[in-house]
């Protein structure tokens, strides 16, 4: 016989199984939730370097795993995702991106998990001349935008068959933060090389968003109560590009005047890169895309996100110089 108490032990120990968890982020959001004392697991195809007794293996094309890795959660947090500008065949991002959604849903809706948070992203919108906030026109121009546009459609569609479920749609701006090698890392890595070359004038709006803070904001999306809600994220005050690239020299000490190209130069270069990338399958840093995302105005708006009553624990010029310290200056530490 089941006893009461046998019940009530385990309700307590539900957990908030992460998916994606032994990534960037997802390392964060484990480390914050654990901080916190909010039982978590983590569900990924890797395993994970920080939180090994905390992993499973978990791929989110493949039902089971999902089933299994969410078998006792009482909320997912689903970050897995392909997200690189270069993953091939471009099938992986449908597979891993919308029918890891419908895994994740489909389990959600056997285990009778009621709380979902999904990480989306501001790709779904593309490039936009004026700053956008949630409400914006979608305008992918990618397939990861495409595919993430497509999940928040399968997520959606689960929220609205039970007004008792919680759905949290988060659509980051690019994140950067202490460990992680995409575009805002190769910048200023490239700034403290003393090779750097500004593309254009400089002029145009760069929305960021800290990983610290990113993390902070998915563990507050997880005390929202039932229904659908949506917030884009971004950390402020926003910079432009010349502004940026001045901030990071001035921590590296630099002086003297940057160097630019041309934006057509810029493109051409970049479009070659890429038929030779496409001829031989090798990879380079630079790409027309890569291009084109450092150039345009990415600006977003997030006061929906703050509006919330979450208030971001770092500053984004505090995470651009934490990220500094731990990567270019020897200052390990990471919280």
């Amino acid at each position: 016989m089941i006893t009461g108490s046998s019940s009530t032990e385990g309700i307590k120990h539900k957990t908030t199984a992460v998916l994606g968890g032994s990534g960037f982020i997802g390392s964060r959001l484990v480390s914050l939730l654990e901080e916190r004392h909010v039982p978590v697991s983590i569900g990924d195809i890797q395993q994970s370097q920080s939180f090994p007794a905390l992993w499973s293996q978990c791929d989110v094309r493949d039902y089971d795993s999902v089933e299994s890795a969410v078998a006792n959660a009482a909320a997912i947090v689903n970050l897995a995702a392909e997200h690189r500008d270069d993953v091939r065949p471009v099938s992986r991002y449908h597979e891993t991106n919308v029918l890891g959604a419908v895994n994740v849903c489909n389990a959600a809706r056997s285990l009778g998990v009621r709380t979902i948070v999904f990480t989306s992203s501001v790709a779904v919108f593309g490039f936009q001349a004026t700053p956008v906030d949630e409400s914006g026109q979608f305008a992918p121009f990618n397939e990861y935008g495409k595919t993430k546009l497509e999940a928040e459609q399968v997520y959606r569609a689960w929220a609205a068959e039970d007004p008792a479920r919680t759905l949290v749609i988060v659509r980051p701006t690019v994140v950067f933060g202490e460990g992680n090698r995409g575009n805002v890392y190769n910048l200023l890595r490239q700034i403290s090389s003393g090779r750097f070359f500004m593309v254009g004038s400089g002029q145009n709006i760069k929305s960021m968003a800290y990983v610290g803070n990113v993390a902070a904001f998915l563990a507050h999306c997880l005390s929202i109560g039932s229904g659908e809600h949506i917030f884009n994220y971004v950390d402020g005050p926003d910079m432009c590009t010349q502004q940026l690239v001045e901030f990071v020299r001035h921590e590296f000490r630099q002086r003297g005047k940057v160097r630019s190209v041309p934006m057509g130069l810029a493109l051409a270069g970049a479009h070659l890169l890429d038929g030779i990338a496409k001829l031989s399958g090798h990879t380079f840093p630079i790409s027309a895309i890569r291009i084109r995302k450092f150039s345009e105005n990415t600006r977003f708006l997030a006061a929906r996100a703050f509006a919330s009553g979450f208030e971001p624990p770092y500053g984004l010029r505090e995470g651009l110089l934490r990220t500094i310290d731990f990567e270019f200056r020897n200052s390990n530490t990471v919280g």
